[in-house]
Order: C-alpha cells, then sequence, then structure tokens
C-alpha cells in the first residue's frame, strides 16, 4: 500500500480555536495513521512561533504561515517572506485607515495596541475559528509581543482586522494585485478579519511542494479543514474534508464533511478514510 500525506489545519480542525492541546482521539488517529506508513504534516496559517507547541506531537513536517514557509522533516523546502517595502506600505495604509494588525514573523508576533479591546467588541456573537483564535491569543496573551517591539524581521503574513471594508480599500488599490486578502466568513456585523497573504504561496502550493519531495502523487493526499484559508488546501489535495463546524464555502468545496472538532471528528473521518 502506497504511503498517504494528510495535511490537518489546526484551528478548528486539529485543535479547538485558539487551542495547542488535540483531542486524544485526534492524537490516536495520528499515530495510528503514522504507524501504517502515512506522514501527517500540519497545515494553517500560523507562523512557526504559534505552531512551536504543537511539534512535540510529532508530525512529520509544517506547512506555516499559509504556504509562506514549509518543512518536511527537518528540511526547509520553502522559505519566502514579504518583501519589506510591501509590508512598509501595507503597515501604512492599515494604519491611516484604522486597520488593526498583527505581523507574523517566523519566531514572533507583533499586534497593535487595542486589538484586545476591539476583540472584546465581538464576544457573544457567532464569530469564524480564526477570530476566535485571536481572541483566545489576545486574551490570554499567548505569545503576542507589542508592535512597538517590532525591529524590521522578515514579515511572512499580516492578518488584519476592521469594521468595514471600506477601511480596506487602499490598501487593496496598492496590493491586491499581488497578494490575496483572504477575508473570513463572518456571523457577525461590524467585524471583518482576514490575512494577507503573497500570491506566489498559498496552503496549496506548499501541499505540492511536500509531495514533490517525497515523490508522492496528489491523488494520495488528505486535507483537514474549516475556513477560508484552507480552500487552496482543498483544491490541492486528492480528498478534502470540511470539519461540521467549518464555515458555508469549505464545506461547499470540499470532498465530505465530517464531524465537528469537539466530536472527535478527526477520528472518525481517519477511520472512515481508512487512513489507519
Amino acid at each position: 500500500m502506497e504511503p498517504k500525506l494528510i495535511f490537518l489545519d489546526i484551528d478548528g480542525t486539529l485543535t479547538e480555536p485558539g487551542k495547542n492541546v488535540p483531542p486524544d482521539s485526534a492524537l490516536e488517529a495520528i499515530r495510528k495513521a503514522q504507524a501504517i506508513g502515512n506522514r501527517v504534516f500540519l497545515c494553517t496559517g500560523r507562523n512557526m512561533a504559534m505552531v512551536q507547541p504543537l511539534l512535540h506531537y510529532g508530525f512529520d513536517g509544517v506547512v506555516a504561515s499559509a504556504g509562506g514557509y514549509v518543512t518536511c522533516g527537518d528540511q526547509v523546502l520553502y522559505d519566502h517572506p514579504m518583501p519589506e517595502a510591501d509590508v512598509a506600505d501595507a503597515m501604512e495604509l492599515f494604519k491611516k485607515n484604522g486597520v488593526y494588525r498583527t505581523l507574523e514573523c517566523l519566531d514572533a508576533t507583533y499586534t497593535d495596541s487595542g486589538l484586545g479591546d476591539f476583540l472584546s467588541g465581538t464576544e457573544g456573537v457567532e464569530a469564524n475559528s480564526e477570530l476566535i483564535r485571536w481572541r483566545e491569543a489576545c486574551s490570554k496573551n499567548l505569545g503576542m509581543l507589542p508592535m512597538e517591539e517590532f525591529a524590521g524581521q522578515p514579515v511572512y503574513k499580516i492578518v488584519l482586522m476592521c469594521n468595514t471594508s471600506a477601511q480596506l480599500l487602499p490598501a487593496r488599490a496598492r496590493l491586491e494585485q499581488d497578494y490575496l486578502f483572504c477575508m473570513q466568513d463572518m456571523g457577525a456585523q461590524g467585524f471583518l478579519n482576514g490575512e494577507l497573504i503573497h500570491r506566489d504561496f498559498d496552503k496549496g502550493t506548499g501541499i505540492r511542494r511536500v509531495c514533490e519531495t517525497l515523490h508522492v502523487p496528489p491523488c494520495h493526499t488528505y486535507g483537514f479543514g474549516d475556513s477560508m484559508n484552507d480552500l487552496e488546501m482543498f483544491r490541492a489535495v486528492g480528498i478534502s474534508i470540511c470539519m461540521e463546524n467549518g464555515g458555508p464555502l469549505p464545506k461547499k468545496m470540499a470532498t465530505s464533511v465530517c464531524r465537528a472538532v469537539t466530536d472527535d471528528g478527526l477520528y472518525h473521518a481517519f477511520e472512515t478514510l481508512k487512513l489507519f
């Protein structure tokens, strides 16, 4: 039997949003899948700094920063930070238009002061997994550093949050040719959250780099996710699975929908798909 490559989003898929401890059932499924020769990779929008708490579970590699940084075992396959001029332009345009910014570098994450207060206004309303993750990160100070401490390190992705789409128009006019504004489905009016991602990469290109390195055809790949930044992963893999807690469009695009992350979704999906 040829080995399968399995790619897992983190927030809302492997873990509850903003958490760093997967359910025991998910870890059991991963270990069983690896025991028969399959390989399991994290495939996430998180930077490596925010991936670190999960690495001790023994994954075979990471597609991090939405495809901007990719590893397979101990090998770095891809490393693509944003050009410094683009970071400067984005930062200025977002700040001028009242958009809250979070810079994701390789080893640290920097955020605007006031983001926590802004996110507190989303409490009690329906929210996507990415917004929930940032609520958790800000409220519990999960490795977030103040923007004032940013010293010009390479930036891989910018997370953005604001009240209206009009606030993004100047940045779109300047950057959209080279960058994807990956905006999440929102249940709450008056709040927008998303990511600025260079068009040179995405989760799908990261997966293809791993497949080429390991000489595994796409038909032997599986991708599990729940949100808008998983769509390129779904397009790249042979079989795509959206969590029941996922957004409407990811569910529509996926090959199938499995149980929610809080209902042992990964274990049951791995079992159904005969991944162990």
